[in-house]
């Protein structure tokens, strides 16, 4: 049997966020596997209350990971790293990734008790990591955070450029530009694949620089007569420094607060790659300097309940509080799914006098992904045999494709569990795995399917009531039921109080049921909470959970 190059996305086709992607190598089902990319992606109240982060289901890779040599990671953003730690025990195989990347992923492994050794420094291109059948390179490309990467995936079948996230910018202020000249370079002698950012197919115009935001931010934090709050991604390093570079110009104090924050820039520094910072004041310092003279650089852009944004919004933060005719600067752009956080943030603001000032002007944030021209460049410098996309919702990459097609590249849509074949000319499918998500609720991590979540929603959605009835030793009731209730009116269409048409309804049933019932646990309980949710929707048109405690006296 032949050998074949395959590709395979677990997490992060067909969604945004919870990138990983499977390539193999080999004879058909024994191919030799490398995993480029393991994030993660966030809950929300909607979908997964309570959940504290959502993983890929990695299943089928645990299942195989005799067969997998090593993981590969483009760049620090959590979507793409944001799992290695938790889940490194289930493949057991080397990092790689370029050295900031590499600082990050080493805090996540120790942070889970997973041994950091594991995690490989690697130089940029043209240095490559063999592993197995592949030679692994990493291109430095520009995006949102440092020492981003493509990766060149070399294998017999050819090589495959894996975009990673990226955009065309060359004069990115932090990390490398973009270096239109290396990519022709390496792709001159032939790419078989590009697997390629869908994530702003839809934006018409060429993506702007970094260096462009830096002169705006600048004009108005000087204009500002108060303090001046700013926010945006604690990993977009570049922005951050241009933030804290304009307040330093404007002759103010700059402090970081938020751990994240801080972190980051900690690690950009430690790194390398980071290099005169202005000088920051602790908050502690900052809660004496008079309110003219500083400016706050503080996590949570996209409204994240704990982070500093939110807090400050609440009331105060670290000894500090915001006041009327202050100015909190939002240089971010608000992730789908995340607007209900940030406009109540604004709207906290707003009752407190402070002026906000968000992207809708589009002077004080650029997005770190390729824009449509830039994709089209981008398939023009390389020029692929096929283009694959990924990163982005199925509309995102039904477009993608279409924008290869137009330019005569083969190109097909592969959402997550699609396997394909890349060995021809002509990308095929070559069968599907199961795919998911795998929840992480406090500290342990469970399945989509386990039904956790989807009875946490059923019981935000219509309440829940406890039942409890207590049985002699020769199964006659004693006394009347109990119910307690949560989440659920406490009167309903009788006027009655609900607890007590509930008590009536069981207590009534028990008086009429029959010994055979009365001796039958699983009756008891299927009988009551179907008179519980009955009696319930008649009084107040919901049908609650419903959790029956049957005890007995022996």
């Amino acid at each position: 049997m032949s050998d074949r190059l395959i590709y395979l996305p677990l997490g992060g086709s067909g969604e945004i966020g919870m990138n990983a992607y499977v390539y193999g190598y080999g004879p058909a089902d024994n191919e030799r596997l490398i995993l480029v990319d393991i994030g993660v992606a966030f809950s929300d109240m909607e979908t997964s209350p309570g959940v504290d982060l959502i993983f890929a289901d990695i299943r089928w890779l645990e299942e195989n990971k005799h067969r997998l040599e090593a993981v590969f990671i483009t760049h620090g953003h959590e979507d793409h790293i944001g799992a290695v730690g938790h889940y490194w025990s289930k493949l057991e195989v080397p990092v790689y990734a370029r050295a900031f990347t590499a600082h990050l992923a080493r805090h996540k492994m120790t942070d889970r008790g997973q041994p950091e050794e594991m995690v490989r420094t690697v130089s940029p291109w043209p240095e490559v990591t063999e592993v197995g059948p592949f030679k692994v390179g990493f291109l430095p490309v520009s995006h949102s955070i440092p020492e981003s990467a493509a990766l060149v995936i070399d294998s017999p079948a050819g090589r495959v450029i894996h975009s990673g996230d990226f955009k065309l910018d060359e004069t990115p202020l932090v990390g490398e530009p973009f270096d239109p000249a290396l990519w022709a370079e390496v792709s001159k002698d032939g790419v078989k694949a590009l697997i390629c950012d869908s994530t702003n197919v839809f934006s018409p115009h060429a993506g702007r620089s970094e260096a462009s935001v830096g002169p705006e931010i600048e004009a108005l934090v000087s204009a500002a007569p108060n303090m001046v709050v700013a926010t945006t991604f604690a990993s977009n390093v570049a922005r951050v420094k241009t933030l804290a570079e304009a307040g330093d110009r404007a002759g103010r104090s700059i402090c970081l607060m938020g751990r994240a924050m801080r972190r980051m820039i900690e690690a950009a520094i430690q790194t390398g790659v980071l290099a005169n910072f202005p000088k920051v004041v602790s908050p502690e310092d900052a809660a004496t300097i008079p309110r003219e003279n500083l400016m706050l650089l503080v996590t949570g852009s996209q409204g994240e309940h704990r982070a500093a944004s939110a807090q400050l919004a609440r009331g105060k933060y670290n000894g500090i509080k915001l006041k009327e005719g202050d100015l909190f600067l939002f240089s971010s752009k608000t992730i789908p799914g995340n607007e209900k956080g940030v406009i109540r943030i604004i709207n906290q603001f707003s009752e407190m006098g402070v002026d906000v000032v968000d992207d809708s002007s589009g002077k004080y944030h650029v997005s770190g992904h390729a824009n449509r021209p830039d994709l089209a460049r981008m398939h023009e410098i390389v020029n692929p045999t096929m283009v694959i996309p990924n990163h982005g919702e199925h509309r995102h990459l039904r477009e993608h494709a279409k924008l290869a097609n137009a330019s005569g590249r083969a190109s097909i849509v592969a959402v997550n569990g699609t396997m394909l074949d890349l060995t021809g000319d002509q990308p095929s499918i070559a069968g599907y795995v199961e795919t998911g998500r795998t929840y992480l609720d406090g500290s342990a991590q469970i399945g989509a399917l386990d039904g956790i979540v989807r009875d946490r929603l059923r019981m935000a959605m219509n309440g829940h009531v406890i039942v409890t009835i207590l049985l002699d030793e020769d199964d006659e009731p004693l006394g009347e039921a109990w119910c307690e209730l949560m989440g659920l009116p406490e009167i309903g269409r009788s006027q009655a109080p609900l607890v007590d048409v509930l008590e009536e309804d069981v207590t009534q049933y028990l008086g009429r049921a029959k010994e055979k019932t009365l001796s039958d646990d699983d009756k008891l309980e299927g009988d009551i909470r179907r008179i519980v949710r009955n009696s319930t929707r008649d009084e107040i048109g919901k049908k609650p959970e419903v959790t029956v405690i049957v005890s007995r006296l022996s």
